[in-house]
């Protein structure tokens, strides 16, 4: 039987999102992130996710954590704005799209 690291199960569940196999993948890093709380790439992959599978509120939750971690986390801030967009929180999304916008130059 072969033993796994979280290493191992987190590149299986990179394969998985880049399958678009995106509920296997949130399985999957759920698992490595119990094991790795503080790795803000794996939340960021989990929070990708899970928004790609239409859990918003789990990804959400996930990209709170890590714009609270690392407020300059640009890509984290306009995730979090489109998943609050997909919510219909257009309001509650604004500033962080605009952040977002702001610390790369881009426009909303």
């Amino acid at each position: 039987m072969a033993i796994h690291t979280a290493a191992d199960e987190y590149r299986l569940a990179n394969f998985y999102f880049e399958s678009k196999a995106y509920s296997d993948a949130a399985r999957m890093l759920e698992g490595v992130l119990a094991e790795e709380p503080a790795n803000l790439s794996v939340r960021l992959l989990l929070a990708r996710s899970y928004y790609h599978s239409a859990q918003l509120s789990r990804a959400e939750a996930q990209l709170r954590v890590i714009v609270d971690a690392a407020p300059a986390e640009d890509y984290a801030r306009l995730m979090l704005g489109r998943t609050l967009e997909r919510q219909g929180r257009a309001e509650e999304a604004r500033p962080h799209l605009r952040l977002a916008a702001a610390m790369t130059g881009g426009d909303l």
